[in-house]
């Protein structure tokens, strides 16, 4: 009986996270955040600065390839708050509790649902760095190994702008807060620049960034291919944030639902 309902539940929660791929399909903003940013980032970047920072674009795109990629999922990553903001202000969550599902399917599906948003900018990011001239020196697991950590890490960041998006009732006013956390937080970083070449009060600060360590750690296995402490250190980082923003998140849902 319990694997019967738990199978159902499973069954629902897909059905909502299919549900948020196709919104996030049908809708331009959304597109353009999982899709169009990678690439054109990737583009300006890449044109733009090659020359300045490594010489020349194809010089230049070993080092972007894991800046654009962490980049670009934290901020397919940020979406998930103010898309369940949307949601609610609209009164979607108030008809799906008058369907005969769980009431977490609704905020699963969402969560869910991000992960296939999640791989779609990511894989954007690679394709775009491969169509302009970059090519992985490693494995193809060492690939969607990286890949794969990116995607997690992001999913992490998900629970936390799902709690935003709990607490804050502007969807206008998260999608801003987010988009400024995501910019700042990965200019603060060794995305895009070598933290040797900044101000020496500024390189403490980089360092610290957590986004300069989940990006140092994809850059060793993009190099090297292999999975070294820092790449555990981040994985084990993006478990500890969903145990803590997990059930903070759900405990937060069922006291405002």
């Amino acid at each position: 009986m319990q694997v019967t309902i738990r199978k159902h539940v499973m069954g629902d929660i897909l059905t909502m996270a299919h549900r948020n791929l196709l919104k996030t399909i049908h809708n331009p903003d959304n597109m353009s955040d999982v899709v169009f940013q990678p690439v054109i980032f990737t583009l300006l970047f890449g044109y733009l600065f090659g020359g300045v920072i490594a010489g020349s674009v194809h010089a230049y795109l070993p080092m972007l390839v894991s800046g654009i990629l962490v980049q670009s999922i934290l901020n397919a990553a940020s979406g998930s708050g103010q898309q369940l903001r949307e949601d609610i202000n609209a009164g979607v969550f108030d008809r799906f509790k008058t369907l005969p599902i769980a009431p977490i399917v609704p905020l699963a599906g969402q969560l869910v649902g991000d992960i296939f948003r999640l791989l779609l900018s990511g894989a954007m990011a690679l394709v775009t760095a491969v169509v302009m001239g970059w090519r992985p020196t490693v494995r193809p697991m060492a690939l969607l190994a990286v890949l794969g950590l990116a995607v997690f890490i992001g999913w992490a960041t998900s629970w936390i702008f799902a709690l935003v998006g709990l607490l804050v009732k502007n969807a206008a006013l998260i999608g801003s807060l987010s988009m400024i956390i995501i910019l700042v937080l990965t200019f603060l970083s060794n995305a895009f620049i070598p933290t040797k070449t900044l101000p020496k009060l500024l390189q403490p600060v980089v360092n610290a960034n957590p986004v300069s360590l989940t990006i140092t750690a994809i850059r060793t296995v993009l190099r090297t291919g292999q999975w070294t402490s820092t790449t555990t250190l981040v994985g084990v980082s993006g478990i500890i944030m969903i145990l803590i923003f997990m059930p903070l998140t759900v405990l937060v849902y069922r006291h405002r639902g």
